[in-house]
């Protein structure tokens, strides 16, 4: 049995509840999450059933459950729930995007991955700090110098981040640092590492083991709101079949099945499904159509020198492809791509209010800086290849028809435009780059 309580109940509401149950001998289990709060029963339901629980002040319904898992269940609750993670959402009507690098290894690397996840439209960064490998002679990752690397770049960039704990010696530490802990696969059933991690009252990432049933994953997470939280959001990454061409198989049909079990949000791991770059978009795309809440991809700046699972992060061109996917299939699909880049809400109606709603905005302006000034980097390599060919064909350096043309383009801008095109122009025509001589 649970008990829902209403949004706007308050502590003093829930603590009445709480003496309700035990006055009856039973044993109450309070979950906190981002839409609603949930009380447990755990007892004689006998009892619970005489006790004036209906009618209590903050209450809005007490129901039955007739599922496994109590907390998690879809029962009772008539939508699914949104999760808040620094104030970015994963639930139903949207398709939110979590990107990073498999293992942090240096500031440089996990800034520039930051900010080529943040320019795509990802509005969650993941670093792993610390990395369970296969062979205990693999790259293990930085730790809790990781940890710190991947705390100062979220900060840097303004986006929330999410790493793995391994243990429950370093859930509080893990915590310190990350918007979201994430539990893996290989921890799915570490029983006592859900409860720690569940206890702290962060949101939770709980990616389904290699071999775990629906049920099995669905229990794992009921560890976690048992323990206090109800924020977990659930990530199908692939089960381990008896197939051997790719890394995983990814389980398409846990998305609507595990959707109509749990109120919980389901996301998709479709890098370590495949374990092939190539094999990303696809997956993405299939788990997007299949009404997937979010995606968690592997991106790095330079994937073929990555220390962990080179193999199946996107690089800059990848990413780029990939967004643009999921942009276009989600309001087909009715939702809406979270992105770095969208406006929150009615932006444009509303005026900002608060430092949430400005930080929003600043996020926006530096996803817009970050696409521009690539942007301007492609613009000028083209411009000086043209200079370049134009010079050695024997024309002139400057093409004056083509730069008054931008000019006039630039100047419906308004004041400044025309400044800014020239400083592009200039930026063109740059240094020259050596001619080839005649014995070339």
């Amino acid at each position: 049995m649970i008990v829902v309580m209403r949004p706007d109940a308050g502590d003093a509401d829930i603590e009445s509840v709480v003496g309700l149950v035990n006055s009856a001998g039973g044993t109450p289990v309070v979950s906190r999450g981002s839409s609603r709060t949930i009380i447990g029963l755990v007892g004689d339901i006998e009892r619970f059933e005489r006790l004036p629980l209906v009618s209590a002040a903050g209450v809005a319904e007490v129901i039955r459950i007739s599922a496994p898992y109590k907390l998690v269940t879809r029962e009772g609750h008539a939508t699914r729930s949104t999760v808040s993670v620094a104030g970015v959402p994963f639930g139903p009507g949207r398709c939110t995007l979590i990107a990073g690098p498999c293992a942090v290894e240096s500031p440089e690397q996990m800034l520039d991955a930051a900010l080529l996840a943040k320019a795509a439209g990802a509005t969650v960064l993941r670093g792993g700090a610390f990395k369970p490998r296969t062979s205990p002679y693999s790259f293990q990752g930085l730790g809790r110098a990781g940890l710190r690397i991947l705390a100062d770049v979220g900060r840097e960039t303004d986006l929330p981040v999410v790493t793995e704990v391994l243990d429950t010696r370093d859930v509080d530490v893990v915590a310190a640092h990350a918007d979201m802990m994430q539990v893996g696969a290989r921890n799915m059933q570490n029983f006592a590492l859900l409860a720690a991690v569940g206890a702290v009252g962060k949101p939770v990432l709980l990616k389904r083991g290699l071999s775990a049933t629906i049920d099995e994953w669905l229990l794992a997470a009921e560890y976690v709101a048992r323990a206090g939280t109800l924020d977990i959001v659930l990530c199908e990454r692939g089960i381990r079949t008896f197939e051997t061409a790719t890394r995983n198989t990814l389980d398409i049909s846990a998305i609507p099945l595990v959707q109509r079990l749990s109120h919980l949000p389901v996301i998709v791991d479709p890098s370590h499904s495949g374990g092939d770059r190539d094999l990303v978009l696809p997956l993405a795309r299939a788990a997007v159509a299949a009404g997937a809440d979010g995606l968690i991809v592997d991106v790095h700046p330079a994937p073929h020198r990555a220390l962990c699972d080179g193999m199946q992060a996107l690089g800059p061109d990848e990413v780029d492809t990939l967004t643009d996917v999921v942009r276009m299939l989600s309001p087909t699909l009715g939702r809406t791509a979270t992105a770095s880049w969208d406006p929150p809400g009615d932006a444009a109606a509303e005026p900002p209010e608060g430092a949430d709603r400005i930080s929003g905005l600043r996020r926006e302006i530096d996803a817009m800086d970050t696409q521009i000034r690539d942007l301007v980097r492609r613009r000028t390599a083209l411009s000086r290849k043209i200079v370049h060919t134009r010079v050695a064909s024997g024309g002139e350096r400057i093409a004056h028809r083509r730069e008054e043309h931008v000019l006039r383009r630039y100047g419906e801008l308004g004041p400044g435009g025309q400044e800014l095109a020239a400083a592009l122009l200039r930026l063109g025509r740059g240094p020259l780059p050596a001619l080839p001589s005649a014995t070339e």
